[in-house]
C-alpha cells in the first residue's frame, strides 16, 4: 500500500509478478480553500436591519391596509431567522475539523440554506392564500403609506443586497442574496402598484402584488432547495462532469486506467474526489511523484481540494462500478 505519508506495505504475490502496487492516498490541501468574502458581522447587522424593516413595514401596512406591504413584512420577517441560522452557519464553517466531524463543518452553511428554503416554501403558499383571499374582496388602501415605506424597505434591502454580493459563489450566502434580491424587487412592485392605485383607484392591484410576491418566494425557494439537497445527498457539482475528471487524469503519463470515480461537494466551494488508478509496476518515488501528478491537476484543471487516489497495478481486472478504460493519449 502507497501512502503520501511515507509508509511502504508491499507483499509478493505467489507468483512472479513483483509487487502489487496498491494503495491510498490521503491528501489535505489547505492552501486552495476559498473561505466566504464576508464576516459573520455583515450578517448580523443585516438581521438588525432587517427586524427594524419588519417592524415598519407592518406599522405601514396597518396604517394603510396594505396586503402587499403586510405580505412584504412577514417576507422579510422570515430573513431574520435565515440570517440567523445563516450567521451560526458562517461561524461554524470556520471551525477546524475534528474527531468528530472529520471533514470540518462546511456543510453547516448547506444545512442552513435547505432549512431557509423550506422554511420559505411553507411560507409562499401562505402569503399565496391570503393574497387570494384579498383578491376576492378587495380593500382600500392608503397610497402614500405604500410608497414611503417601500422606499425606506427598497434602501434596506438594496443595501444588504450589495453587501452579500462578495458572497454569492457560497449556496449559504447565495440564498440570503435571492431573498433579498427578492425584497427590493417586491419593493419596486409595491411603489409602482401603489402609484397605479392612485392614478386608477384600481386596489385590486395590491392582492394582486401580494401574489405576485408570494409567487417569487416559490420559485427562488425551490432553486435553492433542490440545490442544497443535492449537495447533501453527495451529488456531484455542477459544473464538473465524471468523464471529463476521468479521461483528464488518464493523460498523466503511466496511469492506464481509472475507475470507481467519485466527486462531491464538502459545501462552501470546497470539492472532494476519490478514484482508482491501475499503474505498471515502480519505485515509491515515482508513485509520489505521480500521486502529486494527480493531485496537481484535479487541484489546477477542476478546483478539487481533498483527493483521494488507490494505485492498483494495472492489467488486473477491475472490480468497480464504474470504470474508465481508455488508454491515455499521448
Amino acid at each position: 500500500m502507497v501512502t503520501m505519508g511515507g509508509q511502504l506495505h508491499d507483499g509478493k504475490a505467489g507468483h512472479d509478478l513483483g509487487v502489487h502496487m496498491g494503495g491510498h492516498l490521503h491528501d489535505h490541501t489547505h492552501s486552495g480553500h476559498a473561505h466566504p468574502a464576508l464576516r459573520p458581522a455583515v450578517l448580523g447587522w443585516a438581521m438588525v436591519a432587517t427586524l427594524g424593516l419588519v417592524i415598519a413595514e407592518v406599522f405601514g401596512g396597518i396604517a394603510g391596509r396594505s396586503v402587499a406591504l403586510l405580505n412584504d413584512a412577514v417576507h422579510n420577517l422570515s430573513d431574520v431567522p435565515a440570517l440567523g441560522i445563516s450567521w451560526l452557519a458562517m461561524r461554524w464553517a470556520e471551525r477546524p475539523a475534528d474527531s468528530e466531524k472529520t471533514y470540518g463543518y462546511h456543510r453547516a452553511g448547506i444545512l442552513a440554506s435547505f432549512t431557509n428554503a423550506l422554511l420559505l416554501l411553507l411560507l409562499a403558499i401562505w402569503l399565496g392564500y391570503e393574497a387570494v383571499e384579498r383578491l376576492r374582496s378587495p380593500v382600500r388602501v392608503v397610497e402614500s403609506w405604500m410608497i414611503w415605506t417601500s422606499l425606506a424597505a427598497l434602501a434596506v434591502n438594496g443595501g444588504i443586497t450589495l453587501a452579500l454580493v462578495r458572497g454569492r459563489k457560497d449556496l449559504n450566502l447565495r440564498s440570503i442574496l435571492v431573498h433579498n434580491f427578492g425584497d427590493a424587487l417586491s419593493n419596486i412592485a409595491i411603489i409602482g402598484g401603489a402609484v397605479i392605485i392612485r392614478a386608477t383607484g384600481a386596489h385590486w392591484v395590491d392582492p394582486l402584488l401580494g401574489l405576485a410576491i408570494g409567487l417569487l418566494v416559490l420559485w427562488s425557494s425551490v432553486g435553492i432547495l433542490r440545490e442544497s439537497s443535492h449537495i447533501l445527498l453527495e451529488g456531484r457539482p455542477r459544473e464538473m462532469r465524471v468523464e471529463e475528471v476521468a479521461r483528464a487524469i488518464l493523460t498523466i503519463t503511466g496511469v492506464q486506467e481509472v475507475h470507481d470515480v467519485h466527486i462531491w461537494s464538502l459545501g462552501g466551494g470546497h470539492n472532494a474526489l476519490s478514484l482508482h488508478a491501475r499503474i505498471p509496476d515502480m519505485h515509491m518515488d515515482e508513485c509520489e511523484r505521480m500521486l502529486a501528478a494527480i493531485q496537481e491537476k484535479a487541484e489546477r484543471e477542476f478546483g478539487i481540494d481533498h483527493i483521494t487516489v488507490q494505485l492498483e497495478r494495472a492489467g488486473l481486472p477491475a472490480r468497480s462500478g464504474y470504470v474508465m478504460p481508455e488508454p491515455a493519449k499521448k
